[in-house]
């Protein structure tokens, strides 16, 4: 079992080759080939490698699949005694990724 943790647009995952995942949004076109080179840990069967603050020597190789929108959140403001309410939705932009493979 192969897996890698990467960190992209400010959060870390942990990815695995063949698997597709929803991330903050790439800003790249649909089929575009991304290299993530900012490797935290990558573990191979029972070895692990971690990375202080990165591993200089791994790559994931990624897919670009689509972009699209998170699920609709509700903002809600309100301020006492002023009679002030202010009701607003949010729906993040996120792009879904392939992981093809992960290059030591």
């Amino acid at each position: 079992m192969v897996y890698a943790v990467v960190e992209l647009g400010g959060n870390q995952i942990i990815v695995e080759p063949g698997k597709f995942y929803d991330v903050n949004y790439v800003p790249a076109d649909p089929g575009d080939i991304i290299n993530l080179n900012r490797v935290l840990l990558f573990a191979q069967s029972e070895n692990f490698h971690i990375g202080y603050p990165c591993l200089n020597n791994v790559i994931v190789k990624a897919k670009v699949l689509r972009h699209l929108k998170g699920k609709k959140l509700t903002v809600f403001k309100v301020k006492p005694k002023k009679n002030n309410r202010v009701k607003m939705g949010h729906r993040q932009k996120l792009t879904r990724i392939l992981i093809e493979k992960i290059f030591v």
